[in-house]
C-alpha cells in the first residue's frame, strides 16, 4: 500500500492511495483537520480499536475513509460522497482495500514523513493553512512501535 500528500494550492491537498490492484486520488481541503483525522484513525486502529473513519472535504464532495480491522487485518474503503453530511449509503466507492495494520500504519507514517521532508513544517504551514500534524504523527508512530514490539495476540 502506498499513500502520498501533495499540497496542491492555497489550503488544499490531493492524496493518492493505490495498492496493488487499483488507485485513487482524492481531495482535501484546510477547513477540515483532513491529515490529524486520518492519522489519528490510523492510530485508533493500531490501538485496537474495530471501525473508525476520517473525512476529507472537498468542498462540497467529501471523501470519507472507513477502517474496519478483524483480527491484524484492516479493509480500508474510500468513498465519493456529494456532501459530507450524508450517510455512507448515498457514496461511491472509488477504493477498497484489505491490508494488515502494520502495512497501513506504514505507509500513512511514511507519506508523513515525506511531507515534513519535501515542504518542512513551516512551508506546510504557510501552504495548507495549518500547523503541520506532528503531534497527531507522532503519536501514531508511537503506537505502532509499541504495537510492532508486542508478540503476536491469538485470533
Amino acid at each position: 500500500m502506498s499513500l502520498r500528500w501533495m499540497l496542491a494550492g492555497s489550503g488544499w491537498a490531493d492524496c493518492i492511495v493505490a495498492d496493488d490492484q487499483a488507485e485513487a486520488e482524492v481531495t482535501a481541503s484546510y477547513i477540515t483537520a483532513a491529515p490529524e483525522e486520518l492519522l489519528t484513525a490510523t492510530a485508533r486502529l493500531v490501538l485496537g480499536e474495530e471501525q473508525t473513519r476520517a473525512q476529507f472535504e472537498a468542498e462540497p464532495t467529501a471523501f470519507r475513509w472507513n477502517f474496519y480491522r478483524g483480527g491484524n487485518d484492516v479493509w480500508v474503503r474510500l468513498l465519493e460522497l456529494p456532501d459530507g453530511r450524508r450517510h455512507d449509503n448515498a457514496g461511491t466507492e472509488v477504493w477498497s482495500s484489505w491490508q494488515t495494520i502494520d502495512t497501513l500504519a506504514r505507509a500513512v507514517i511514511r507519506c508523513f514523513d515525506d511531507v515534513a521532508r519535501r515542504y518542512d513544517e513551516s512551508g506546510y504551514h504557510g501552504k495548507w493553512g495549518a500547523p503541520f500534524p506532528r503531534l497527531e504523527l507522532e503519536a501514531l508512530r508511537t503506537a505502532w512501535r509499541n504495537h510492532t514490539a508486542r508478540p503476536p495476540q491469538p485470533e
